[in-house]
């Protein structure tokens, strides 16, 4: 926190801030208490703010309500920040499936991959394998359900090495084959912030 004359800047770590949907939210609600945001990447803000005016109390208070929270433990720190590039990766860019997912975090966060994959039983449901197995396959079935691209396409883009091991990882995961989702691809897509949990 850095307090210049009334001024103070913050950067914060959110919990549950895993799509561009929630960056707009977030903006609008700390705009409507003078909250200025001045950067927002999935899963952390900085933001500006007159501290006699507002207090920092109802700033977490006005993220709750929305559905996000603040968190302070560095780990846990880490760990939102490590959940929001595996979102932003699978979900938000293009998937470029030629890059390792270990190689990109450990370039990302500068911390070995084994450090980051202790913190995922620590404070999660979930290994950080299958959580990006959960996102990977969340993906799978956006795509399915949008009908534009093949099975094979699909499997290519997302980093398999075949159609089967695309299928049979589907069918694991969700429980249905491709093609009964296919049939009623509503029933078994995944809000992003529950996959893991």
């Amino acid at each position: 926190m850095v307090k210049r004359k009334s001024a103070t800047t913050e950067k914060l770590i959110l919990k549950n801030m895993l799509c561009h949907c929630c960056k707009r939210l977030i903006e609008l609600e700390l705009n409507a208490i003078d909250v200025q945001v001045k950067c927002m990447h999935l899963g952390e803000i900085d933001i500006t703010y007159e501290a006699r005016k507002t207090k920092r109390d109802d700033i977490l208070e006005k993220l709750k309500a929305a559905g996000f929270i603040v968190v302070n433990n560095k780990e846990e720190q880490l760990l939102e920040q490590v959940k929001a590039a595996i979102t932003d990766l699978v979900h938000h860019t293009t998937y470029n499936a030629m890059v390792r997912n270990s190689d990109y975090l450990v370039e990302r966060f500068a911390v070995s991959y084994q450090y980051i994959s202790s913190l995922f039983p620590k404070y999660e449901n979930t290994t950080l394998e299958k959580y990006i197995i959960l996102h990977k396959i969340e993906k799978v079935k956006e795509l399915l359900q949008q009908d534009e691209l093949t099975l094979s396409e699909i499997a290519y883009m997302m980093g398999y090495s075949s159609v089967q091991y695309l299928s049979t990882q589907f069918k694991y995961v969700t429980g249905v084959s491709v093609s009964e989702f296919k049939n009623d691809p509503g029933r078994y897509r995944q809000p992003l912030d529950k996959l893991g949990a």
